[in-house]
């Protein structure tokens, strides 16, 4: 298996994260897949997924010709872009080590089924650090708190917890943060 890390530079690329991106939607997987493997929250329509890609790049990851996973970068120019993450932004904003600091938002990270357990979790994110680095000193993220699976792989490659906070949907969100 030989994966290649880069940044999205084609529109199928793009369309290549948002197939993927539906097969591992919350509504599209099993309840014991969610437990088991996880799953993405956020469905992105093309338009707003080009306008991030022009501003930051997504970092994919890609075997041959297919996709083996994507990390989505956010500008914090996007923060009222996605209603679910609006908090996000807001409790940023006014987080006391934060609102000084220059941080991108990793909008979600997916790894095709097929290329799971092989690295390319930790192997995306040590890529966009070195996509985001110098402009940016901190990845950032949040992680619905029923998703054990992504919490357990983002301390495992040494996110730290900033805090929690309940979304607009009562649902519980955990931040987490790297440093580049």
């Amino acid at each position: 298996m030989n994966i290649t890390y880069t940044t999205a530079k084609t529109t199928n690329d793009l369309n290549k994260v948002l197939a993927l991106q539906q097969a591992n939607l919350y509504k599209n997987v099993s309840e014991e897949e969610k437990q088991g493997e996880g799953f993405v929250t956020i469905e992105h329509n093309y338009a707003i997924l080009k306008a991030m890609n022009d501003v930051c790049a997504h970092t994919i990851a890609k075997c041959g010709d297919e996709l083996a996973g994507y990390a989505l970068s956010m500008h914090p120019d996007f923060g009222d872009q996605i209603e679910v993450l609006e908090p996000l932004f807001d409790l940023l904003k006014n987080d006391k080590f934060y609102k000084n600091e220059r941080f991108i938002i990793m909008g979600q990270v997916c790894v095709s089924k097929n290329h799971r357990k092989k690295g390319i979790f930790r192997g995306l994110y040590d890529a966009m650090k070195k996509n985001v680095a110098p402009e940016f000193d901190y990845i950032i993220t949040d992680i619905n708190a029923k998703n054990t699976r992504s919490l357990e792989a983002h301390a495992a490659i040494g996110f730290t917890t900033v805090t929690t906070f309940t979304a607009t949907n009562d649902e519980e969100w955990v931040v987490v943060s790297l440093k580049v």
